[in-house]
């Protein structure tokens, strides 16, 4: 089911040039794809600490990789 929200946004993008239409579609793929990927990585934690796999972490060390896998600095 889509959202009204979604689907008003849909009939405001809908008015837009094609151009930028797939503009907001390319935008709106990588959002979702980021959604996604996140979505898997908190799944395999929780699993990974259900089977209590888990370790105590370095919290500088993970804002470090985190940074730079998202390409902040």
């Amino acid at each position: 089911m889509i959202s009204t929200v979604f689907t008003q946004a849909i009939a405001k993008a809908h008015e837009l040039t094609d151009a930028d239409q797939d503009r907001v579609g390319r935008n709106l793929n990588a959002y979702v794809e980021g959604l996604r990927c996140l979505r898997s990585d908190l799944d395999q934690g929780i699993k990974s600490l259900d089977a209590r796999l888990g370790k105590e972490l370095d919290i500088e060390e993970v804002i470090v990789r985190a940074n730079a896998r998202y390409d902040r600095a």
